[in-house]
């Protein structure tokens, strides 16, 4: 039974590793492989308020969320050879899997919940660093390697928010320029003239 604290522990050291120095390092790379995490998960995610569509789609679309769980199916299969030495440390990775798919995928489709339930992978995406929070599922990582920088529930979280609506109630209620007045019509001068 020991294996199962150990696997939820190994999990995440490979949440924060893989997260940290390969989609963070090469994925930052343009011509690298890894660089859907970077050009597309965190694009959409920063420019959504951390919704993200790619998870609306298939699993086996060719996109962000497709090579993700390709990569972590790929570490499930990987670990499963142990399970006749260590049935309950594979068995907690195999679960680590599928728990890290599900609740990504929730927090990126619902980021309301992310924001309370998974409030670390918030701030990875939402906060002003993101080159930090590199937990996904379990902050654990973070707080022992001290990568955890916390924004929601902040005072710097609450200025930016207020600063958002401003700025959207500015666009929302700004009159309307007018860098050129309509065009009246000419008049119709030699109508006018022929009927007189």
């Amino acid at each position: 039974m020991i294996g199962i604290p150990i696997g939820l522990l190994y999990a995440n050291a490979v949440e924060w590793l893989v997260h940290r120095y390969v989609l963070h390092g090469p994925g930052k790379n343009p011509r690298s492989f890894w660089r859907f995490h970077w050009a597309e998960h965190h694009k959409n995610s920063r420019k959504n308020g951390m919704y993200d569509a790619d998870y609306e789609k298939s699993i086996f679309d060719w996109n962000a969320r497709g090579k993700e769980a390709f990569g972590i199916a790929l570490m499930g299969v990987a670990h499963t050879p142990l399970f006749g030495v260590a049935p309950y440390f594979t068995a907690t990775i195999v679960y680590s899997c599928f728990n890290y798919i599900h609740r990504h995928k929730k927090a990126h489709l619902n980021p309301a919940w992310a924001r309370v339930h998974m409030t670390s992978h918030y701030d990875h995406h939402m906060g002003p660093n993101q080159d930090a929070n590199w937990c996904v599922t379990r902050p654990w990582f973070d707080w022992i390697l001290r990568t955890r920088v916390p924004y929601a529930f902040t005072a710097a979280e609450t200025k930016r928010r207020l600063a958002l609506l401003k700025k959207s109630l500015k666009q929302k209620f700004a009159p309307p320029k007018l860098s050129k007045l309509p065009s009246i019509p000419p008049s119709n001068q030699n109508a006018a003239s022929g009927a007189a």
